[in-house]
């Protein structure tokens, strides 16, 4: 198979977090001298604190930091021996508490993160599968990587989709013991819950399913003993459901707790519980401080404090109602989202706010889709009414602020959450600028030789190129080769060109570009679901040219604007198609590009690298040769051009239909060999097309009767070429016989004969594409980085496939 450079997704965070940093979002530092969990002070200036996960603020109450403070004095800093040899004299205390808070012992660890490895991997046996929601916390996730080494089946389904639950519990049914079904109680971002009851209905229909939740956002404000929000549902804890709250957060200690009623299981995870086993235990001071916690957790008092924290939320969502403000998901939790859809209305908003002595967290990539940030404002018992208050007046005056400064709306944040539109008061208008904005869709009603001008010379996307491209790919009758194609130009108030660009809506693969080894299991369950992890996409481009797709004037001042007003109405047609993913794609790196695209709410990827032959100067194989690096000069010497000899080769400018159908099988070959690009096989009609239009060629390979073929010349290779204004030659696509024997090095004859053509005609570049990057780089190709921008509906395709195994 071809090799190339997949995207790095730590990579992609990192530009992303990286950017959220530098606009003053992320990053910050508290400079109190003394903490209350009232105020914070950032950069010298005080604020009220509504971004705490402790929604009760224990962690300042006085009985839990004098315990924590006795603890250290007794017995230090630390007690640094694994708890499978001993534990500090404090934990027995805290473990009987917490068995007369849920009426059964608990496990308890270093923290949840930790304890999902404990757990996960001993509770989980090799003969079981698993099933993520796609919003279960990311340590969750994390810690089922270690099942998949094992071969034990980790999916994902959509966020509380019962059906897609259901289909998958009865896809593994047949292949499991058990099925876990892995959730939060109450989720981190939004603050909406699990759907218990319906899952609960789900596990008397299948005795297999086991509940596994992540229940430390529920925890404390929620439930008898602040047991949490799932318990308080359940009311009994059965054995099919394992709980994991946690004793930091808004148990205001540190450490987490987790549940089971099956004692078989509790014991095994006691016994031989990973990070249990290996790791130090909590330190004195937080079990003592747990301890502390856990008597107001048993005593009258947490109604108490729970009923304070519910009149706060109540408040909050009273005020909220009365504005124009898209909070998504309302609820009854601590949790609340203000959706704002692009993340520098968040980084604007974020800095509003702190001016006005009010701190919250911006809602970022990856813990939300780049197209659902937001701001995520947490109620605690230690904020007051009057500060509510002012924080949701701050709100309704800045919010609108943020969106006018951003070029943002209402209706864009309601479209990107799906979310019913509000109609905002006194929203302005934004100014208007002087740019003159054409949109087709055909190329056939752009003018040619402006096109040529702005975009000509480029792969297979001149005028002439599209018109083969919308004669073979509009109207198809191939669902999956069915595209729309979509044109636009924008010029300044004198007609002067600003940007030129085009995009095709149609269907793509979601692995398109993830590792061959996941490709190659996606394609196996699409024997039988042709459709399967596909989705509508509104590309740059099109799935069959590559290269700069969009010309940009970036030398005119209002070169900035034209991408923005692009943006803007790239975004109405997408919504408009109902499309599961905007991509801008083929971009050199470009940090002014890449501060907008981000801002607009665009994640950056690599893309795979492109390979161009820009000198086509020479006039003999001998001056070829010279341009080669030694190394490279010394393969095409040796293994490339003594076997040309073994091949007629053969030029073509029109096929016949015999012809046709071999080269076609030819290209099949490949395609079916090739998954490090996975897109849709072509009809054979797209080639029956090519052979009639008059910008291609076509070069054949046949192998010369020698002892390796006895019988007549056959077809062993064709390379399918584009001429594109006398400018830049195109092998756009290959067909080759495997069973060619390896010495002859057919690809790379094939190559070879690309690169003699293009010097025949004189052109001055070769537009070589993407994979094989090794093989062309021989040949003297320059290997070209590129990225793409892309824009998601939700996470779930790429989360998905992260839960898939890769070699």
């Amino acid at each position: 198979m071809a090799k190339i450079k997949h995207n790095n997704f730590i990579d992609t965070v990192d530009e992303m977090l990286s950017l959220a940093k530098n606009e003053g979002a992320i990053h910050l530092y508290a400079e109190d001298k003394i903490l209350s969990g009232h105020t914070l002070q950032i950069n010298g200036k005080k604020l009220f604190h509504f971004a705490t996960t402790s929604y009760l603020g224990l962690e300042y109450d006085p009985r839990l930091k004098d315990a924590a403070i006795s603890a250290i004095t007794k017995y230090g800093t630390q007690f640094p021996l694994s708890k499978t040899y001993i534990s500090h004299p404090l934990y027995q205390e805290l473990e009987t508490k917490i068995e007369a808070m849920y009426g059964v012992p608990g496990i308890v660890t270093k923290n949840s993160t930790l304890g999902h490895f404990a757990v996960i991997p001993t509770a989980i046996r090799d003969e079981d599968g698993v099933l993520l929601d796609h919003q279960v916390h990311w340590s969750v996730q994390n810690a089922c990587q270690l099942l998949k080494l094992r071969g034990i089946p980790v999916e994902m389904i959509r966020h509380n989709n019962l059906q897609m639950l259901e289909d998958k519990i009865k896809e593994l049914s047949s292949k499991c013991k058990k099925i876990w079904y892995m959730a939060d109680g109450v989720y981190s971002m939004f603050g909406d819950y699990a759907p218990i009851p319906d899952l609960l209905v789900l596990c008397k229909k299948y005795a297999q399913l086991q509940l596994y939740f992540d229940d430390v956002h529920g925890m404390s404000w929620k439930g008898k003993n602040g047991t949490g929000y799932v318990l308080d549902l359940l009311k009994k804890l059965p054995e099919n459901i394992l709980i994991v709250g946690t004793l930091s957060k808004t148990f205001g200690a540190s450490g987490a707790v987790f549940i089971t009623s099956d004692s078989r299981l509790r014991n095994r995870i006691k016994n031989f519980g990973g990070p249990l086993t290996f790791s130090a235990q909590l330190e004195p001071a937080s079990v003592a401080a747990a301890s502390a916690s856990a008597d107001i957790h048993l005593s009258p008092e947490i109604t108490i404090l729970q009923e304070e924290l519910a009149q706060k939320i109540a408040y909050f969502n009273s005020l909220i109602k009365a504005t124009s403000l898209p909070m998504i998901a309302p609820n009854s939790s601590p949790v609340f989202f203000l959706g704002t859809a692009m993340p520098l209305t968040a980084y604007r908003l974020v800095q509003r706010l702190l001016n006005e002595g009010y701190f919250v967290n911006p809602g970022l990539y990856p813990a939300v889709p780049v197209k659902n940030t937001g701001i995520r404002i947490t109620v605690s018992r230690n904020n007051q009414r009057e500060d509510i208050k002012g924080l949701v007046q701050a709100l309704e005056y800045h919010f609108p602020k943020a969106l006018e400064e951003t070029s943002n709306t209402l209706q864009k944040v309601s479209r990107a959450f799906g979310i019913p539109e509000i109609t905002q008061k006194k929203e302005k208008l934004f100014p208007q600028t002087s740019l003159n904005f054409q949109y087709e869709t055909s190329i056939k009603q752009i003018d040619k030789a402006t096109w040529n001008t702005l975009l000509g010379g480029q792969n297979t996307f001149d005028w002439d190129g599209l018109c083969f491209l919308e004669d073979a790919f509009k109207n198809s009758a191939d669902a999956e080769n069915n595209w729309s194609f979509h044109y636009y130009l924008i010029t300044d108030a004198t007609d002067v060109p600003l940007l030129a660009t085009f995009f095709t809506f149609g269907l793509w693969k979601d692995d398109m570009l993830a590792p061959e080894s996941v490709s190659l299991q996606l394609e196996e369950k699409r024997i039988r679901d042709p459709s399967y992890l596909t989705s509508k996409v509104l590309g740059m481009g099109s799935l069959f040219t590559e290269g700069n797709h969009c010309y940009i004037n970036k030398t005119n001042p209002l070169a900035e604007n034209a991408v923005v007003l692009l943006l803007e109405q790239v975004e109405i047609l997408n919504q408009s198609l109902n499309s599961s993913m905007l991509v801008l794609r083929d971009f050199d790196e470009d940090i002014v590009l890449n501060r907008m695209f981000h801002n607009q709410g665009f994640i950056k990827i690599n893309m795979p690298e492109t390979c161009i032959i820009q000198n086509v100067s020479w006039n003999s194989i001998d001056e070829f040769a010279s341009t080669l690096s030694l190394r490279s000069k010394k393969h095409f010497t040796k293994e490339v051009l003594p076997f040309e000899k073994a091949f007629d080769i053969i030029l073509k400018e029109q096929l016949t239909a015999d012809e046709i159908r071999q080269g076609y099988n030819l290209y099949q070959n490949v395609k079916n060999n090739n998954y490090a690009v996975n897109t849709f096989t072509y009809s054979i009609d797209v080639f029956t097309k090519m052979a009639a239009n008059p910008h291609w060629e076509f070069i054949l390979l046949h192998l010369k009767n020698t002892e390796d073929s006895q019988n007549e010349s056959p077809l062993v290779g064709i390379l399918f070429c584009y001429k594109n204004l006398g400018q830049t030659y195109v092998p756009s696509l290959i067909g080759m016989d495997y069973a060619v024997p390896k010495k002859f090095s057919l690809y790379r004859q094939l190559l070879f004969q690309g690169i003699k053509r293009a010097q025949e005609l004189g052109y001055k570049r070769i537009d070589f594409g993407i994979t094989a990057t090794f093989e062309k780089k021989k040949l003297g190709a320059k290997v070209i980085p590129k990225v793409a921008y892309i824009q998601a509906k939700d996470n779930f395709s790429m989360e998905f496939m992260g839960t898939m195994q890769t070699k």
